[in-house]
């Protein structure tokens, strides 16, 4: 069976260890060097950067995050034990992990860091398409001449590269589509290296729970379980046309799925639509204060990753999602595009207003949608809004004093709510 050592790089026949350099850190697979689609997933990517720019940090357990009202933002694998998630409130974070350091995160940072990992992944392939900061499919089929080696052990020496000369680590899935290839990098976290070839599809996903599906989440398990549907062998129970009948688009959909088919491509022209930010409460609320407050996080977030990404947005979107699974979704169109935190907050502030009575929220959304270069953004403002000028100079030059003094050097009493 064709195996290489994930620490030299030496391919051989399958062995417990590497006959080059004796590690055991050795994977074995029938198809594994036929294979080209894959999924790299950055591991606790944020907390990997902050351990890694602050080495006292690297034993403790380390929550990315902020405010006892905020949210997780992520969190590192000793945290994870302690049962700590992302999205979780704050105050249950530190009740679960009471030792936890806490740092704020820094954005500018990490996608300094993604965009070091995306040259690296452009000296492998041109067929790369991003899913956020820290993930991405690969498609390195026909690149084994270019490189002198299969696709496998290139992917073996991306996350060497990665841990050598940026200090965050990754796992790898490889597959033949990009739906397995998704769920392969989840099998084997942190430092993991998961194989999923054509042969073993079927049996290996016969007995898992329907919420490995990539998008089904828990408004549709639920849905799923009510017509009796908990794992992939119930799913390929139904027909066709059955799914379809009950679930529309998302019947055909699992229909393929649970076969393990899927034709989409490594699209590298797949733009960035949006930019957004959720969390998920772990207790249904209807604070107006606290919903607030999680409102301002949520349009910081989402302004940080647009600065970072160069990108600003026309429109601003709210989601909230009530007790019973409800979904409510409004847009407002802005007079010109915008990366500002204020502007984004404002907007989307004005959207809550008319749905705050409608609560409890399990969940709540803030994102900027119809992108636009960042040379487009804010120059005509709110010209409603007299002080709206005023306030984004404030916002710009704050952001010049975090980029220079560290994200801690001005907090906006909001985002403590």
């Amino acid at each position: 069976m064709p195996a290489f050592c994930r620490d030299c790089l030496t391919s051989f026949d399958e062995a417990a260890r590497c006959p080059a350099c004796r590690s055991p850190r050795v994977i074995g697979h029938a198809e594994l060097f036929s294979l080209s689609i894959a999924h790299m997933d950055c591991d606790a990517f944020y907390a990997s950067v902050e351990k890694r720019d602050n080495p006292a940090l690297r034993d403790v357990p380390l929550i990315v995050g902020g405010g006892q009202r905020g949210v997780v933002s992520t969190c590192c694998y000793l945290a994870r034990i302690h049962g700590v998630r992302s999205a979780m409130p704050m105050f249950q974070a530190m009740k679960l992990c009471p030792d936890a350091v806490v740092v704020k995160p820094r954005m500018a940072v990490y996608a300094e860091v993604s965009r070091a990992i995306r040259a690296m992944m452009e000296e492998m392939t041109p067929s790369i398409e991003p899913l956020s900061l820290d993930e991405a499919f690969l498609d390195l089929s026909g690149t084994a001449r270019l490189h002198g080696a299969p696709p496998a052990v290139m992917l073996a020496r991306l996350v060497q590269r990665m841990e050598t000369e940026l200090g965050v680590t990754g796992s790898v899935g490889l597959s033949h589509n990009k739906f397995l290839a998704k769920i392969a990098s989840d099998l084997d976290k942190p430092r993991g290296f998961s194989v999923i070839g054509p042969a073993e599809t079927a049996d290996f996903l016969r007995p898992k729970p329907v919420r490995i599906i990539w998008g089904v989440g828990t408004a549709a398990q639920g849905a799923l379980e009510k017509a009796g549907i908990r794992t992939i062998a119930d799913l390929l129970r139904w027909d066709r046309a059955d799914l379809v009948a009950r679930f529309g688009s998302m019947g055909e959909r699992l229909y393929h799925l649970a076969r393990g088919e899927d034709r989409r491509r490594v699209s590298r022209d797949e733009k960035v639509k949006s930019i957004s930010k959720e969390t998920t409460f772990f207790e249904d609320t209807a604070d107006a204060d606290v919903l607030d407050g999680h409102l301002w996080r949520l349009a910081e977030q989402v302004a940080d990753r647009a600065k970072a990404k160069a990108l600003s947005g026309r429109t601003v979107t709210l989601k909230l999602k009530k007790g019973d699974f409800q979904l409510i979704s409004r847009r407002h169109a802005l007079s010109d595009p915008t990366q500002l935190t204020d502007r984004i907050y404002r907007a989307a502030r004005e959207l809550f207003q008319p749905e705050v009575s409608k609560g409890p929220f399990r969940l709540i959304g803030v994102g900027i949608a119809d992108l636009a270069p960042e040379a487009e953004a804010d120059l005509l403002g709110d010209l409603l809004d007299p002080d709206a000028q005023r306030r984004a100079k404030a916002e710009r030059a704050t952001d010049a004093i975090r980029a220079k003094f560290g994200p801690d050097a001005i907090v906006k009493g909001r985002s403590l709510r």
